[in-house]
């Protein structure tokens, strides 16, 4: 979908794919079109800032005057023409220097995105970010929120080339350093032999945390084109059907006094619940969930402990 978004409207040269080398296969199976050349294989995880930089220097040594969109694939967007002219407004603004994000007006206290508070100060639709504050506890968020005063970050990025490897290089010295240092090999057989080298070496850690916290040359578009972020059970809640106390039911259930609630099961068995609001109860065969889904952050602190103390088989 988030191809289709763009097919037609960029040339499929200029699309690229960065996922884990786990996923080649389905990826080349769903979009056919792309050439190997641009499907980037990450040989593990280490967040959203490598595969930028990866992704930044690889597009860079083919144009170096290119301009990127960064779009990632788990987004819902509702009103499509709207979401392409907003792109297509960043990219016009897109200089040697400025880093672009889309900013969404917030109507709950979600733990899961970062939040931006913007300067008022220009008339312009595009507006300098006064404070970029990554994934923040729930009390935080919830402050945000009330506030008025702050955006969502979506996660979605237009700077250029030069600008966002301006900011790795003064930043993330290591990082533009391991991808610098690719540059031989990038479209040819030895690319993902460097590549995966250079991943060995990367840390862990996102593009908000390496670049957008610490950048001044951060800008906000606001964008109004119904947009959800699926990485969340809130985020899946509310683009679901819901039954008329905003529960939303994937499973055998008997409820009594319960409103917006997500209860899936993939088990036979009926799950009866009482005096619930604002639950996840997610059954299935070998693990049963039950907390509050507002907090996402609380599902990083259970995938930790789940490793560390079950094994990854459970996650």
């Amino acid at each position: 979908m988030t191809y289709d978004r763009f097919k037609g409207h960029v040339p499929n040269e200029n699309i690229w794919i960065v996922s884990n080398e786990l996923y080649d296969g389905l990826v080349k199976e769903q979009l056919p079109e792309l050439s190997s050349n641009n499907i980037l294989l990450e040989p593990s995880k280490r967040n959203t800032a490598p595969c930028i930089a990866y992704a930044a220097y690889k597009i860079k040594k083919q144009d170096e005057n290119a301009i990127m969109a960064v779009l990632p694939s788990d987004h819902v967007i509702f009103n499509e023409d709207a979401f392409r002219e907003i792109i297509n407004s960043a990219a016009d603004q897109a200089d040697n220097e400025k880093l672009i994000t889309i900013g969404i007006n917030p109507h709950r206290a979600e733990t899961g995105y970062g939040y931006i508070q913007y300067e008022e100060s220009t008339d312009s639709e595009l507006k300098k970010v006064k404070t970029f504050t990554e994934k923040p506890e729930i009390s935080l968020a919830k402050k945000f929120v009330e506030s008025g005063d702050f955006l969502w970050n979506a996660g979605i990025f237009v700077w250029s080339v030069n600008a966002i490897i301006g900011s790795f290089e003064k930043y993330q010295k290591e990082l533009a350093e391991l991808f610098s240092d690719c540059n031989s090999a990038y479209f040819t057989d030895s690319e993902q032999k460097q590549i995966n080298k250079a991943y060995s070496q990367s840390k862990n850690i996102s593009i908000d945390y390496a670049i957008m916290e610490k950048s001044e040359q951060v800008f906000v578009l606001l964008g109004d084109f119904g947009w959800s972020d699926l990485g969340s059970w809130n985020a899946l809640h509310e683009i679901k059907d819901k039954d008329e106390n905003e529960n939303v039911i994937e499973a055998n259930t008997l409820l009594y006094n319960s409103k917006d609630n997500y209860i899936i099961s993939k088990n036979k068995r009926l799950v009866v619940a009482h005096e619930l609001s604002g639950y996840l109860i997610a059954d299935f065969e070998d693990i049963l969930l039950i907390c509050k889904k507002e907090d996402s952050g609380v599902f990083r602190d259970f995938v930790n402990d789940v490793k560390l103390d079950k094994g990854e088989e459970l996650i």
